[in-house]
C-alpha cells in the first residue's frame, strides 16, 4: 500500500524537535524503503522521531535526510493496538530554611587553695537552647565521684558545689549538657591540700600538733 498522509500524527512538535506517529497496514520492509515517505518529505526533519506500527512490527525510528528511516529499535512480533496520549509534566520544588543553631557550655576557672574539709564552687556560663546541665567531680584516673550534680540553667549561669575530697591531685571538674553530652567541658586538674588550721592546736603555753607535742620555735 502506497503512504497514507491521514495515518500520520504529530505527537509533539517543537521548533527543533517533532515526534510523529505512523501506522499502517504495510510491513516494515515497505515502510523502510526509500521514497516511501517523500509525499510528507516538506514536513519531516532530520532527528524526528516516528513511532511506527505496521502490520509485523512496532518501531521507534528516526528520520535521517530526504524522510529516510534510520534503524531505530524494533519491537519484533505481532503488535496489537497502542494508544498514545499527550501528556505534559509538571516539575515542584520543595525548600526549607534552616539556621545554626550554637550551644556552648563555659566552665569558670576552679579556684585555687582547695583545702580538705572545705567546698569546691563550680559555676558555667550557658549559651544556646539547654536546659539542664550536670556538673561531675573527677579523680586523677578520670573516675566519677559521687554526687553528680544536674543542675537548671536560669539567666545562662548554672552553679553548684562539692565538698572537697581527701588529699590529692589531679582532680578535674565536668560539665556537660544533660540532653547531649557530647556538648561538654572538664576543668584543668587542681590539687586538694591540708588543711594546716587543723592540725595545730592551741594550748596554754602556745601551738601543739594534733598529737600533742609542742612547736619549737
Amino acid at each position: 500500500m502506497p503512504f497514507s498522509p491521514a495515518n500520520l500524527n504529530a505527537l509533539l512538535q517543537t521548533s527543533a524537535f517533532n515526534l510523529w506517529h505512523y501506522r499502517t497496514a504495510d510491513t516494515r520492509a515497505v515502510v523502510s524503503a526509500a521514497g516511501y515517505f517523500t509525499p510528507v518529505a516538506a514536513s519531516l526533519k532530520p532527528g524526528d522521531l516516528l513511532v511506527l506500527q505496521t502490520v509485523d512490527a512496532m518501531a521507534l525510528v528516526p528520520f535521517r535526510s530526504n524522510a529516510v528511516l534510520g534503524t531505530g529499535v524494533t519491537l519484533d512480533g505481532p503488535v496489537g493496538p497502542i494508544a498514545l496520549i499527550r501528556a505534559a509534566s509538571q516539575g515542584f520544588s520543595f525548600g526549607q530554611a534552616a539556621s545554626a543553631v550554637v550551644r556552648t557550655i563555659l566552665l569558670a576557672p576552679i579556684a585555687a587553695g582547695i583545702l580538705v574539709g572545705g567546698s569546691i564552687p563550680v559555676s558555667a556560663s550557658v549559651a544556646g537552647p539547654i536546659a539542664q546541665v550536670v556538673f561531675s567531680l573527677r579523680d586523677a584516673n578520670g573516675v566519677v565521684i559521687p554526687p553528680v550534680q544536674a543542675v537548671a540553667v536560669q539567666g545562662g549561669v548554672a552553679a553548684a558545689s562539692f565538698p572537697a575530697p581527701p588529699i590529692g591531685s589531679g582532680y578535674r571538674i565536668r560539665v556537660e549538657d544533660a540532653a547531649d553530652p557530647a556538648i561538654a567541658e572538664t576543668s584543668r586538674s587542681f590539687s586538694v591540700a591540708p588543711d594546716l588550721a587543723r592540725l595545730l592546736i592551741e594550748t596554754g603555753n602556745g601551738l601543739a600538733t594534733e598529737a600533742g607535742d609542742p612547736l619549737k620555735s
